[in-house]
């Protein structure tokens, strides 16, 4: 007897559609058959289903039992197959008859004795089966309201293979999971940081605030202790609130690789990835057989901060290059190519030296200069051209560290921003870009004109400092920015020559 349901498998972060088919031939040698290109994990589920099916009360038949996973020619590499192949073996023996195979799909991992276990990727597969036009989708309890963000479509709980069985045969009415954004917003949309931690820095918070207000890449120069973890931390909270689009596009991520959070529906907050600085390339961008996101497609819609940058390989960080421009990774292998969303804000931090104290007026640097320009050559050039603002963190006093009044706050900060980004999605709503830090040359043409007196400025930085044509639209689109901060439609002398001073780096420690 032959039984089809559909499932799902994750192909990076998208879901594609699988048809179970379950094979039973009464009088032939008994033997488990499991065709499709399914890996280890898959191959090995055979022997759990067999048992969860005993372990349930029901009664494992004792034929040659030939499992289908179509189309064949997709790797099939998760847990998640375990729950439509139970069932369709249920069916084919004939312990299970139902209507509802066409409606709903199902996805689950089995144990021993029955119990439905989580599995990754399950708002791909609740995305991919309303493409799909099915009615529903049976998910672990603790997978549902994961899936009932899509909308549109039942996410069914299930908890045992039994509720299952019963769910399918109309015998037990089990409703769907239901999704509130508001709910989800009260609860999730929160951040246990504040700009307020930070004592003192109050030009850095400046900087972080242009930074975050046109998503522009950030550099901080300083030595051991003065603030720059701090600073870049709590960038997240001075970001506008997630949009459902990209709420659910970073979600997608993060479900794909199994690292939201117990009772994390939806995320809610931007992300903020930290990677260590012995990270490898697949590690940074994504690998694997079956490629997986890295770390700048964690972060996507939120921060990626590496400290400690000239600690970090330099042909690791020179893959950074190409997903910083597009906003996006390409990984390819033998099966094909998948793409990976990357649009994110870089913050690096790094210490002026190898012993950290290059400048410090309270403490002796007691590196040569050959040191130092070893120490900095790691990073090259071409990465240091995209990052759009150079800042220099210094030692914070004693006074502003025993000050006990509060200063400027997360709060009044992402105002700012918010304004600014305001300003900027108007600017932008014919072009596919949203803010500054994205403008190609041509939009920096149209935007970003400067007067007399600031084009004279621009011009003497540009002789003075050596900068290269990058470092010059860099600093347009700074100055764009600060001039929306400012809220002026015309970018002054003023606004460049605080754009400018981002750039000193460019003179003081590259050149």
């Amino acid at each position: 007897m032959l039984a089809k349901l559909f499932t799902y498998s994750l192909l990076g972060i998208n879901a594609e559609p699988i048809e179970v088919e379950v094979d039973i031939s009464p009088g032939a040698m008994p033997k488990t058959i499991l065709v499709g290109l399914a890996e280890a994990a898959v191959r090995e589920s055979t022997h759990r289903i067999e048992r969860a099916l005993v372990n349930s009360g029901y009664n494992r038949p004792i034929d040659r039992i030939v499992i289908n996973l179509s189309p064949a020619d997709l790797p099939k590499d998760a847990a998640s197959f375990d729950l439509p192949i139970a069932l369709g073996m249920l069916t084919a023996s004939g312990q299970l008859q139902s209507e509802r195979f066409d409606e709903y799909a199902a996805v689950g991992e089995l144990a021993l004795d029955g119990v439905i276990r989580p599995v990754k990727g399950v708002l791909s597969m609740a995305i991919a089966a309303r493409a799909q036009g099915k009615r529903g989708l049976l998910v672990p309890v603790e997978n549902a309201q994961e899936a009932a963000v899509v909308g549109e479509i039942e996410a069914i709980p299930v908890g045992s293979l039994a509720e299952a069985v019963g769910f399918y045969s109309d015998r037990l009415d089990v409703q769907p999971t239901q999704f509130s954004w508001e709910r989800a917003l009260s609860e999730l949309a929160k951040y246990e940081i504040d700009y307020q931690d930070v004592k003192g820095q109050e030009l850095a918070k400046r900087a972080v605030t242009v930074a975050a207000a046109g998503s522009h890449h950030l550099l901080m120069l300083g030595s051991p202790g003065t603030g720059k973890t701090l600073l870049a931390s709590r960038l997240p909270t001075i970001l506008p609130q997630l949009s459902p689009e990209e709420s659910l596009e970073t979600t997608q991520i993060y479900s794909a690789v199994g690292r939201l959070n117990a009772g994390e529906s939806l995320m809610m907050t931007r992300p903020f990835r930290a990677p260590h600085h012995t990270i490898s390339e697949a590690g940074l961008v994504g690998g694997g057989s079956t490629p997986s996101p890295g770390e700048i497609s964690l972060a996507h819609n939120g921060i990626l901060f590496l400290d400690e940058l000239p600690e970090f390989n330099r042909r690791t960080l020179e893959v950074l290059r190409q997903p910083l421009e597009d906003g996006n990774v390409t990984i390819s292998r033998a099966m094909g190519s998948i793409t990976f969303p990357a649009s994110l804000m870089m913050v690096a931090a790094l210490n002026p030296c190898p012993c950290g104290y290059r400048g410090d007026p309270r403490r002796q640097c007691k590196c040569n200069p050959l040191q130092i320009e070893r120490y900095l050559g790691k990073i090259s050039g071409p990465l240091l051209d995209r990052v759009d603002i150079h800042l220099e963190v210094p030692s914070v006093p004693f006074r502003e560290l025993s000050d006990m009044a509060p200063g400027t706050g997360s709060g009044d900060m992402r105002q700012q921003v918010e304004a600014a980004r305001e300003i900027q999605g108007a600017r932008f709503r014919e072009y596919r870009i949203k803010t500054n830090g994205k403008m190609a040359p041509r939009q920096i043409r149209k935007f970003c004109r400067l007067d007399s007196d600031a084009e004279t400025l621009l011009k003497t930085a540009m002789e003075e400092m050596g900068l290269s044509a990058r470092a010059h639209d860099k600093i347009l689109r700074v100055s764009r920015t600060v001039a929306d901060l400012d809220r002026s439609d015309k970018i002054t002398a003023l606004h460049l020559s605080e754009a400018i001073n981002y750039r000193t780096l460019d003179r003081n420690y590259w050149a």
